[in-house]
């Protein structure tokens, strides 16, 4: 269980309470520190991944932990920009809902026996996201460039790409539930 993976992906989850306190002392040099932070616990996501799937050490455990990093992370820290007034509040709603829903469905396709994995647009969302929560955390003009505004760009497409990921996981669900459904029925006749 605590293999070289599962234990990047728990430090991925210990980086959520410093980035949190950092932001809430929000200033130049804490958001800056924030969003390194952010950085550093975002190549973790890659790295945990990359070494389980090379070193033969995906686990159920990993399996349920690594996604649950992730959207700690991302969601800590959307609720931090919201809460500081960065980004608006109904943006943090649609990605919270959307993480909460296809975590839910992961849950009822587990019920039937089916495992729903990420699919690339899923990682896609949540590369879009880090992309975009980078230069939100840095808030503060660096070298001239409004970051801000940039980050907040950046959102919308996470946004639009978060949206189309859970209509995308719903509807493959959708057909899968379907087929079974159907299969069931000719079973019994």
């Amino acid at each position: 269980m605590f293999n070289l993976a599962n234990v990047i992906t728990i430090i991925r989850v210990f980086f959520v309470v410093p980035i949190v306190a950092l932001l809430y002392f929000e200033g130049p040099t804490t958001c800056l520190l924030a969003a390194f932070l952010f950085v550093l616990a975002s190549i973790t996501d890659f790295v945990d991944g990359h070494i389980a799937r090379k070193e033969n050490m995906v686990t159920n455990f990993g399996k349920f932990l690594d996604p649950l990093a992730d959207k700690l992370l991302i969601c800590s820290t959307l609720v931090m920009c919201s809460s500081l007034g960065w980004i608006p509040a109904w943006a943090t709603i649609v990605i919270i809902a959307r993480e909460l829903a296809v975590t839910g469905l992961r849950a009822m396709a587990a019920d039937e026996g089916v495992v729903i994995a990420a699919d690339k647009y899923g990682k896609a969302k949540t590369v879009f996201q880090i992309i975009a929560l980078v230069p939100l955390l840095i808030h503060y003009p660096l070298f001239g460039l409004d970051v801000q505004r940039i980050g907040l760009f950046a959102l919308y497409l996470a946004l639009l790409l978060t949206v189309f990921s859970g209509v995308n996981y719903f509807s493959g669900f959708h057909k899968i539930w379907l087929g079974k459904a159907e299969a069931r029925n000719e079973h019994a006749n």
